[in-house]
């Protein structure tokens, strides 16, 4: 059974454009994105699907010195047994990173077959990019696919009305108490299960955390029997040791030296670098925040590191350490403030799903920030922008005096709006900053279970 995606519409708009590049979809693997052409290609008259790991056959109809696009579609019609019509027909080149010939071939397809809708998508697609410095730039659209979202997780478990009270409910309008119970459960479930599809559909078929678990362990391994392909420049154990230490420093500087190994800290940054390509760890980097772009006061040397879903970082500790019977039962049992104030889940949580609402057609980086001067605490968990303005997110349970750091931050750098992501109901509040003479700060409360929702809440600030 097929689960609605937050890709789905971006794939639509993309076939139906009268002109259409040829489409590159990037993410780490079995995050959904062959499930999510299939699904594309019911919508087309006919569709043709290579997997080059699984068909090596296909791989040297590419590899030829002059690359002709009409004599290749035509040798793949006649070897797949259909005919490939531009307009009709959806052709589908999975696993492309095993042939780095036909990734080249894209940009030729955008030049002699416009008409043809080309999906390519793979694994570890970023590695065999790099090979091609020049590759298809200007001819090749790109997507970014990530873990399913707590809103995919809703629709897969058939909670569509639950979301539609949500997302009628605003700070002037709150959830029902029932309504309000039922997302945070359903929250907690997601926390453990995760977006991975696979798990995803388990849990819809089975509600078994440990179905759940075992399958989240088949993709830990998966992913550690991928590095050895990670260039062969890279020691496979740094990766796993580094992928593992992610997991224990989550929504923590990241510090080097805690990878273990005695490997020096410029390898685990390249170990680090490798697994943000593949999609498995995101950065989130230190901003000083004074104006946008917030990149151009990016301090890379100061990194937070998320792993790609909840679910996998759970697995991942507990391979790490051989007990996360404590933490599964806070994330079930443990009142709202604990929830989201003692331990890094609903943090890790919070900057997911703020990444995965946004529009996949680039890439996009994430910000903190945290006061340079000594021995100071003060930390805002995730910095956006929204109007051409700094947007402060932090991610609390306390009331308002429980959120120095953010009112420090809002001071510093003038700011009057801020967003507060919790396990709340929905609500707003303002803060009347007494270190400075009639400011008031105004924070909307964006819970956790309706991060999709932030856009809306957004547009009921005054934003001058």
């Amino acid at each position: 059974m097929y689960y609605p995606r937050f890709i789905d519409s971006y794939l639509s708009e993309w076939a139906s454009r009268e002109t259409h590049k040829p489409l590159l979809l990037r993410g780490a693997r079995q995050v959904g994105k062959s499930t999510a052409v299939r699904h594309l290609a019911e919508s087309f008259e006919s569709y043709v699907e290579i997997n080059f790991e699984k068909q090596a056959s296909y791989i040297p109809l590419f590899q030829v010195k002059d690359i002709d696009v009409l004599k290749i579609v035509s040798q793949i019609s006649a070897m797949a047994g259909k005919r490939i019509t531009p307009g009709k027909t959806l052709l589908f080149l999975d696993e492309v990173q095993a042939c780095p010939e036909a990734i080249m071939s894209l940009w030729f397809f955008k030049e002699d077959l416009p008409d043809l809708h080309v999906v390519a998508a793979g694994s570890l697609l970023e590695f065999a990019l790099e090979d091609l410095p020049s590759f298809g730039v200007g001819r090749i659209h790109s997507m970014f696919v990530f873990p399913m979202t707590f809103d995919e997780f809703l629709t897969a478990n058939g909670e569509q009305l639950l979301m539609e009270a949500r997302n009628a409910s605003s700070s002037f309008q709150s959830l029902p108490q029932p309504l309000y119970e039922k997302l945070v459960g359903l929250l907690r479930t997601y926390m453990l299960v995760g977006g991975m599809p696979e798990a995803v559909a388990k849990w819809v078929e089975t509600h078994d955390y440990l179905a759940c678990q075992e399958v989240q362990d088949d993709i830990v391994v998966t992913y550690e029997d991928d590095f050895p392909k990670y260039r062969k420049k890279i020691d496979p154990t740094l990766l796993r040791l580094t992928m593992r230490s992610v997991a224990v420093q989550v929504t923590k500087k990241f510090v080097c030296s805690a990878v273990g190994g005695n490997y020096k800290a410029a390898e685990v940054k390249k170990a680090l670098d490798m697994l943000a390509k593949a999609g498995i760890v995101i950065p989130v980097t230190h901003t000083d925040a004074n104006g946008l772009p917030l990149g151009s006061e990016a301090d890379k040397s100061y990194q937070k590191m998320l792993l790609l879903d909840t679910g996998l970082t759970l697995r991942l500790l507990n391979m790490t350490t051989g007990d996360i019977s404590e933490l599964t039962e806070q994330i079930l049992t443990s009142s709202v403030t604990d929830l989201v104030n003692k331990g890094p889940m609903a943090e890790m949580l919070a900057g997911l799903e703020l990444l995965h609402y946004r529009t996949p057609n680039i890439r996009h980086e994430m910000y903190y920030w945290q006061r340079q001067a000594k021995n100071s605490q003060a930390e805002v968990d995730y910095i956006s922008s929204y109007r051409q303005t700094v947007l402060p997110i932090e991610v609390k349970a306390e009331i308002q005096g429980g959120m120095k750091s953010l009112w420090l931050f809002m001071r510093e750098k003038k700011l009057t709006n801020a967003i507060r992501c919790s396990l709340e109901n929905f609500g707003a509040f303002d803060y009347e900053d007494k270190e400075e003479e009639g400011a008031v700060r105004h924070v909307q409360i964006c819970p956790l279970y309706a991060i999709s929702q932030i856009d809306s809440l957004l547009k009921t600030f005054r934003w001058e």
